[in-house]
């Protein structure tokens, strides 16, 4: 089956090859602004793919839209809860970024160490100071705090074990079990993390319940001159307590995203915090790679190859994890035309609301097990399933309450 794919932004060049080669159609208009959503309306794609472009709740509305590739890890500028309600799939390319990300924690923590930006800045003016840039403190030894061990987290820790640094984390799914097979200190909660490090670097992702998780509270927690690094999201940050931090307890922070960050590929910008003398931002170049942008790229034309060809999304992001059902009715039947479709006529006059289905075919293809996960809308009936077990072609069904 093949699709019709909007590229919004920019991708390489190999990836539009790959997906033209599969037989797909692909339109490539990156950075386009406010005119997209009416572009999007004029190609009617089956698919959208993105990077950093935001995708808002009009854009959703694109009749022939079925799914949307975020190429690359996080998420979050895409509306999910308008696309689920729309039914649209959306995808992300974990993982592929990782290195990359990790490659410039290591390279952030290293420059605030040697202050390398400065040094370089006033060679470049011919100003030799070298008794001023010769007082960093070093790596070896020190501590370093992970908060977030998913995949960034742990290209991170690989790296910094190779600076024989001692390394602390947290995570949601971290066990003590866990961080010992890493050869890490378990944490059991982000504060301890804060208040052991000389360096706390944060690789959560971003969602409701990590915003501001580096708060006031997170930064009074941490050791004067220590240093911060932050290469996931801008919102995980509560940039008025870094403040604080930075001028009260000698903080100094590298950061790859913030708040206010620019929409624009280039052009000037004003953002507050960049004027903090402790502060080195970066363009929110942390996947930016030439590596990073191939595999990206290549993940998101195999997810929407793989669509295409069986209507199946690998790393869905909006899927439900539990739906809300109560009940499975399993229906063992003969594989013929119509059966199915006579026990769903029954399951809608029942008022039972199917959640989800799985029809398995048994060897020979004669005979199949359907097994359908539904929520009543009111106390079960069970004369609706003798109803079901009376249809021509049912050998048996069965109701459990789940």
């Amino acid at each position: 089956f093949l699709m019709k794919v909007f590229i919004a932004d920019k991708l390489p060049q190999s990836s539009v090859v790959a997906l033209q080669n599969a037989g797909h159609t692909v339109t490539v208009k990156a950075g386009l602004g406010d005119s997209l959503k009416e572009t999007l309306f004029q190609e009617n794609p089956s698919v959208l793919v993105v990077r950093s472009t935001k995708v808002n709740a009009d854009m959703l509305l694109c009749p022939n839209l079925e799914l949307i590739v975020r190429a690359g890890a996080g998420f979050d500028n895409i509306d999910l809860v308008a696309a689920s309600a729309r039914g649209l799939f959306v995808a992300n390319c974990p993982g592929k970024n990782s290195a990359a990300v990790a490659e410039l924690t290591i390279g952030l923590m290293l420059a605030l160490d040697r202050r390398i930006p400065e040094n370089v800045a006033d060679a470049r003016n011919k100003d030799w100071n070298k008794a001023k840039y010769s007082k960093a403190s070093g790596l070896k030894s020190r501590t370093l705090g992970i908060v977030g061990v998913g995949n960034i987290g742990m290209e991170v820790i690989q790296r910094a074990k190779g600076l024989d640094m001692n390394i602390i984390a947290w995570s949601r799914s971290l066990t003590p079990a866990k961080a010992h097979s890493l050869g890490v200190a378990f944490a059991a909660t982000p504060l301890e993390v804060a208040r052991q490090s000389d360096v706390v670097s944060l690789h959560v992702a971003s969602n409701p319940s990590t915003k501001q998780l580096a708060n006031r509270e997170f930064f009074e927690a941490m050791k004067a001159h220590a240093l911060f690094i932050n290469t996931t999201r801008g919102a995980v940050v509560d940039e008025a307590a870094l403040r604080w931090a930075m001028d009260s307890k000698g903080v100094r922070a590298g950061l790859d995203v913030f708040d206010g960050e620019p929409a624009a590929k280039e052009g000037p910008y004003a953002i507050p915090i960049a004027e903090h003398p402790n502060v080195y931002l970066t363009h929110h170049i942390g996947a930016s790679t030439d590596q990073a942008q191939e595999e990206t790229a290549e993940e998101a034309v195999r997810i929407i190859n793989k669509f295409a060809q069986t209507g199946e999304v690998d790393h869905m992001v909006n899927l439900e994890r539990k739906s809300p059902a109560t009940h499975l009715i399993t229906v063992r039947h003969l594989d013929k035309v119509g059966v199915l479709a006579s026990v769903l006529d029954i399951v809608r006059t029942a008022g039972w609301n199917v959640q989800e289905m799985q029809n398995l075919v048994f060897s020979g293809a004669l005979s199949s097990c359907a097994r359908i996960w539904f929520q009543p809308s009111g106390p079960i009936d069970e004369s609706h399933l003798e109803t079901i077990r009376q249809l021509p072609d049912i050998i048996a069904a069965s109701l459990t309450p789940i």
